[in-house]
């Protein structure tokens, strides 16, 4: 019969410092204990996989993934130490993709963070502005975006910039003003604020970024969508009747030519409420002249993407002419 493993106080919670469950009264043995594992230097988690909800895609998993290695970190981070790179911009929840390692940074002229599972970054202070974020120092939205110039691709950075200066929505839908991570104008700023690694990507990037896109594959359509001279569309637009009732609020709109672009992930899919809501609304599109162009990923990143070409017949078919 194995050893049976003594439990430990409650209040060190999932993840610990050692330093922490040594002030506990912890012994070194129960820290070697096999429910525990070590992802950083002096800092332990209990081994148990985390449960994941069945209808989470593989990016949100991944998401998780990397904020629980941040959170694990966090207990024994240096506290001049901050975030920086992808994981900068994962714990302030922009997706791009998670890094391996943890990405680590430090002012300029201390020494880069070294250590099992992360990569320290020396920055210089000018280039960079440092903010807590749940509890976690971390580069500011900006300042992440202009780090990242020097790994990502013009369009990447168009679609992490959208995102970053998107104005979100409260559950009834109304804009919220100012819950943006910030603006063009800051971006802009963070461009300018010297010569960095992929700076020319930046500057290339930065005019391409919008407010108003919601996601990624609304970027990347609206891209394609311009690179073809489709015309100009609005972006994350309230659609409302003769009578100025709000029917619904779609990401890309033709007004000129009625017609609504909507671009789906899979929740619209495997979510019931979402599917019975998106029938209402289209429904009611429809009743008030609205052509509803509905796309997934398949057209907007698919081999062909022929998104952008399904979206060109029905405005030519509505009036548009190239």
């Amino acid at each position: 019969m194995p050893p049976r493993i003594s439990p430990l106080p409650s209040h060190l919670g999932r993840v610990f410092s050692v330093a922490a469950a040594r002030s506990a009264g912890v012994s070194s043995g129960r820290l070697q204990a096999g429910d525990l594992e070590a992802p950083f230097h002096g800092v332990r988690r209990f081994t148990s996989s985390p449960e994941f909800d069945d209808d989470l895609s593989i990016d949100d998993i991944a998401g998780l993934c990397e904020r629980s290695k941040i959170q694990a970190y966090a207990c024994t981070m240096q506290p001049h130490a901050f975030l920086v790179g992808r994981s900068a911009a994962v714990h302030l929840g922009l997706w791009v993709g998670p890094g391996a390692p943890l990405e680590v940074g430090v002012l300029a002229p201390s020494r880069a963070p070294r250590g099992r599972g992360i990569r320290g970054v020396k920055v210089a202070p000018h280039l960079v502005r440092v903010r807590e974020h749940a509890g976690v120092r971390t580069t500011d939205a900006p300042s992440t975006w202009a780090m990242l110039g020097a790994e990502l691709g013009v369009r990447q950075l168009v679609a992490l910039g959208d995102q970053i200066v998107r104005v979100p929505r409260d559950r009834s839908g109304t804009l919220i003003p100012g819950g943006n991570m910030a603006t063009l104008e800051d971006l802009a700023r963070a461009v300018l604020a010297g010569r960095r690694r992929g700076i020319a990507r930046l500057r290339e990037a930065l005019p391409f970024i919008r407010v108003g896109s919601a996601s990624p594959l609304e970027t990347e359509f609206r891209l394609d969508a311009a690179a073809a001279g489709l015309p100009t569309p609005e972006l994350d637009v309230e659609i409302r009747d003769g009578g100025g009732v709000l029917l619904g609020i779609t990401e890309i709109v033709f007004p000129e030519f009625r017609t609504a672009v909507e671009i789906e992930g899979d929740h619209h899919r495997t979510d019931r409420k979402q599917w019975n809501r998106d029938i209402e609304k289209y429904a009611a599109y429809v009743a008030e002249g609205w052509e509803v162009v509905r796309l997934t990923s398949a057209h907007v990143l698919g081999a062909d993407r022929r998104g952008v070409g399904i979206v060109r017949s029905v405005l030519q078919r509505r009036g548009w002419r190239p």
